[in-house]
């Protein structure tokens, strides 16, 4: 019989070689992450597998799965700990090697596999590892299916028919990339700087990008999974702004920068200036509408307000649905609305069919900015940002705070801004006349400044994002404001960004 995991094990001891270590906050709302050797050993990640494949039994799903691994020193080790662990309950193992998230999707559909588990930290740093895992096309998992998968591991209730077996597919990658670029040309060499923060997207990205027609920098692309010069997120100002550099330096058209796993990407216009993503979104939105009249989109709710008040996407008739930040949250639901895409303020974009297949891919929303691009013949990419009305916005701030801790903190937080709308008190100097409270807490103010604060998905942070469409004078305030509430608990640390 299998052991029930350990909460904790020491490194270099018997324990640790004979038992599995899973952290149970290791499972979070919609995938799973660890600090690998701390928080989860080999033995642990085996017993995920084991689980994963007990629960695609529990769900009636055929035990077949893809799976892949980014480029970190540790995560093919992991990945083959995880098969191991699927083998025993069972399954029949499609192992594509090193990935981009959205190749591991992709090839869901290619080799039409019903479930899948991709072996990635994605952005967090090194040190981190963690599985993206889903078994309804192209969504991924949610808190229902992650909450159930947790009382397996934990439990150790697993169901081992073996019987399992394994098949490495080589092509995989060709096939991703030729998918990709079976499309016409772009009408004009776009001048464009890919960069890739010495992550698994440096692998393919030239490749893809060079595919459509596009005349390719590469900043990054040779793999390193040191990271030498900053983290791969395209959310990180050190990451744009090494892009903003490079722009200026070689007269480049934009910059895209793609993060860990390859699900994400950000942007730098011709002038060096980062373009927050929900901002991309918005041009995306209005470029798109277009194209395919009066379709609805789907943001997540750290994104800017322009999507409902932007009067370009008024007239364009254009529908626009906020719902809870988070990959698999906003795939769900823009599955579920039939919307055409999904924006995050993260850089996770999801287009449907025509556009794509329903899943977040990194270069798949970089053609999609290249062709907005290609469109505007007579545009710069500076020149359509400007185009929207002027909001000061922040980028994504997150102080830290334990994972056993920051649900709490939040739901504090949560009822120190409703009572204060309640009982009729101002923010920032200004009277609250908005709160949505469908992922933490966001608070608009009477002159359409807002602020958000909610727990972070995937570390022990929380996240605080800001915007006013006044004056960078207001939007400071809001945050000043926002961050003296959370000052109230103890229990929040440093930020690792801030304004």
């Amino acid at each position: 019989m299998f052991p029930i995991p350990e909460q904790l094990l020491l490194p270099n001891t018997l324990a640790y070689e004979s038992r599995p270590m899973v952290k149970r906050t290791g499972f979070r709302e919609y995938d799973a992450r660890w600090i690998f050797g701390r928080e989860i050993n080999p033995l642990g990640v085996q017993a995920l597998g084991m689980g994963l494949g007990t629960l695609l039994g529990e769900l009636g799903v055929k035990r077949e799965i893809v799976v892949g691994h980014d480029y970190r020193s540790y995560s093919a080790s992991i990945k083959h700990a995880l098969t191991v662990g699927l083998m025993a309950a069972g399954c029949t193992v499609h192992d594509i090697g090193l990935a981009v998230t959205p190749m591991a999707y992709f090839a869901q559909f290619a080799l039409d596999v019903p479930a899948v588990a991709m072996v990635t930290a994605s952005h967090n740093e090194n040190g981190w590892t963690g599985v993206k895992m889903g078994c309804d096309r192209p969504l991924t998992f949610g808190p229902d299916e992650m909450s159930r998968l947790k009382e397996i591991v934990l439990g150790a209730a697993f169901d081992l028919p073996g019987g399992g077996s394994y098949r490495f597919v080589a092509d995989l990658a060709d096939r991703y990339i030729a998918d990709l670029i079976d499309r016409p040309k772009l009408t004009r060499p776009i001048k464009v700087v890919a960069a890739c923060g010495n992550g698994t997207a440096g692998a393919f990205a030239e490749r893809i990008l060079r595919g459509i027609g596009a005349e390719v920098i590469p900043l990054d692309t040779v793999l390193d999974h040191s990271f030498p010069r900053y983290n791969p997120n395209p959310e990180d100002m050190e990451m744009l702004h090494a892009i903003r550099d490079e722009v200026l330096k070689t007269g480049a058209e934009v910059g895209l920068g793609f993060d860990g796993d390859g699900d994400r990407c950000g942007v730098v216009d011709d002038q060096g200036e980062e373009i927050f993503a929900d901002k991309v979104g918005v041009l995306l939105a209005r470029d798109l509408a277009c194209v395919y009249p009066k379709p609805t989109f789907v943001v997540d709710v750290k994104s800017t307000g322009l999507y409902h008040t932007d009067p370009v996407l008024k007239e364009l008739g254009v529908t626009t649905d906020y719902w809870k930040t988070g990959h698999s949250y906003i795939k769900r639901r823009v599955n579920q609305l039939g919307a055409l895409a999904g924006f995050e303020k993260s850089g996770h974009y999801f287009f449907n069919a025509p556009i794509g297949r329903g899943y977040d891919d990194g270069f798949v929303s970089a053609i999609a900015i290249l062709d907005m691009l290609d469109r505007n013949p007579g545009k710069h990419m500076s020149d359509l940002e400007k185009q929207l009305p002027k909001t000061w916005s922040s980028p994504t701030m997150s102080p830290h705070c334990d994972d056993e801790k920051k649900y709490g903190v939040c739901d504090r937080v949560i009822a120190r801004l409703l009572a204060m709308k309640d009982a009729g008190q101002p923010l920032a100097g200004h009277p609250i006349v908005e709160v949505n409270t469908v992922n933490g807490i966001r608070v608009t103010t009477d002159d359409g400044t807002w602020g958000l604060i909610r727990v972070s998905s995937n570390k022990p942070e929380l996240v605080v994002v800001i915007e006013s469409p006044v004056s960078e004078a207001r939007y400071r305030d809001m945050f000043h404001a926002m961050d003296a509430i959370l000052r109230e608990n103890p229990e929040v640390g440093a930020y690792n960004q801030t304004i």
